[in-house]
């Protein structure tokens, strides 16, 4: 998952987007990274994919996990991979759960602090997502350092511990990768860039500096940070790298970090959720406090699309945590107070708007035409993705749900707050 205050990206060229790509996802034998492989938490073929579950009901496993975090899941090789913090943040720790039996088969300490980090009394320290590559699980800890484990010893390969940026409010944003770098938005009180890593070696690749920098600067330090994660978008142009920042969406070149195009937002800040499209639109949420939901136009955009490309804007139940995801041309988001509402992706007019509970942080799963909504009380609420409200059924695990499911095959895991549960 994410947490709950925020990072984004970076600017300079053009490069006209044609219609974009999305990507397709299935509930395969991985899942590599924070919202699936798409970056969009849909999976188009588990049929057989549970509706109904309690603490023992379809519960193959449960693991209790060690210490405080809030990372979501990612599944690959027949391993769970997650994050952990234990002695009150100064451990900061990578685990590895078997998937077939639910044992804990790796507990590494990445990195070890000499005293606790500061975090927001809602965010853990060990909240951004990893990511799985080529036999190697990366591992982000905000400020605290990123590293590279191989995936099945748990051998620590590098450490980086040069990217200092003060957060806050603790680690928030997650790992993309993009061929041989991990992308990685540095958006603080202090500083506002974005950095490439090489996977192979920690090295800093690229550096790009924020273009709405000298606006920042006008604004009060809290108001210049974000917790984002890139997503990556496939266009007939090549690929583009989505981040919401401070004020600014950027999209960058993957590979160099130049800025391709940008729109602004207003003084949105400490973004967490990551865009959303069907590959004509784009879903952005813009910041913290007084959120909105936009619908940008992806065709032709080059430069500012600020005024030329925005189609609709949604002001009111709008998430500031969680991700939206897209079913046939309508929009499905909750926000933190558990107003969840479906638009339509053309117009983003609503079509229902109801409240399902009071506290999301994790973002929706799609399948089989359901959507899945997990609150931080334990309860997910099954919803039909259609135009009319209809609930399938509520299923409520004890702990309560900081992050966001992963599926393999036919199952769900689930990470609550204290525990890791193998559901089917």
């Amino acid at each position: 998952m994410k947490s709950i205050s925020h990072p984004a990206f970076l600017p300079l060229a053009l490069l006209c987007l044609l219609p974009a790509l999305p990507f397709s996802s299935h509930a395969g034998d991985s899942w590599p990274r924070f919202l699936g492989a798409a970056q969009n938490n849909t999976v188009s073929d588990a049929p057989k994919l549970p509706v109904q579950w309690d603490a023992e009901k379809s519960v193959r496993w449960r693991t209790e996990l060690p210490g405080e975090g809030w990372s979501s899941p990612v599944v690959g090789e027949g391993r769970i991979w997650l994050t952990a913090a234990t002695e009150e943040g100064c451990s900061l720790r990578a685990v590895a759960v078997d998937l077939e039996t639910g044992r804990v088969v790796q507990d590494v300490e990445v990195f070890h602090l000499e005293a606790p980090p500061i975090k927001h009394r809602r965010n853990s320290h060990a909240s951004p997502t990893g990511l799985l590559s080529n036999g190697r699980f990366f591992v982000h800890f905000g400020s605290h350092g990123t590293a590279a484990l191989d995936a099945r010893s748990g051998e620590v390969l590098w450490r980086q511990q040069t990217l200092k940026v003060e957060q806050q409010n603790g680690p928030g944003g997650s790992l993309t990768e993009y061929g041989s770098l991990l992308l990685i938005p540095c958006d603080g009180l202090d500083v506002q860039h974005e950095v490439a890593l090489d996977k192979g070696t920690g090295a800093i690749v690229w550096k790009s500096e924020r273009s709405a920098k000298p606006y920042l600067d006008t604004l009060p330090a809290e108001m210049r940070k974000a917790y984002g994660t890139p997503f990556l978008l496939q266009t007939a142009a090549g690929a583009a790298s989505l981040t919401t920042a401070s004020t600014r969406l950027y999209a960058l070149d993957p590979a160099s970090g130049k800025e391709l195009w940008y729109f602004n937002y207003g003084k949105g800040f400490s973004n967490v959720p990551i865009p959303a499209t069907d590959g004509k639109t784009l879903v952005v949420c813009t910041g913290f406090m007084k959120p909105e939901v936009w619908g940008v136009k992806l065709e032709g955009a080059k430069g500012d699309i600020s005024e030329s490309h925005v189609l609709w804007k949604q002001k009111s139940a709008a998430p500031d945590q969680v991700t939206p995801v897209l079913v046939n041309g309508l929009v499905f988001t909750v926000s933190s107070g558990g107003i969840a509402s479906c638009l339509d992706l053309a117009t983003g007019d609503v079509k229902w708007r109801e409240r399902i509970g009071s506290d999301f942080a994790a973002t929706p799963l799609v399948a089989n035409g359901l959507i899945y909504f997990s609150d931080c009380l334990g309860v997910t609420t099954v919803l039909k993705a259609q135009s009319t409200f209809e609930v399938v059924s509520k299923n409520t695990l004890p702990e309560g749900f900081m992050a966001s499911p992963a599926v393999i095959g036919n199952t769900l895991i689930l990470r609550t707050k204290t525990a890791l549960y193998r559901v089917e």
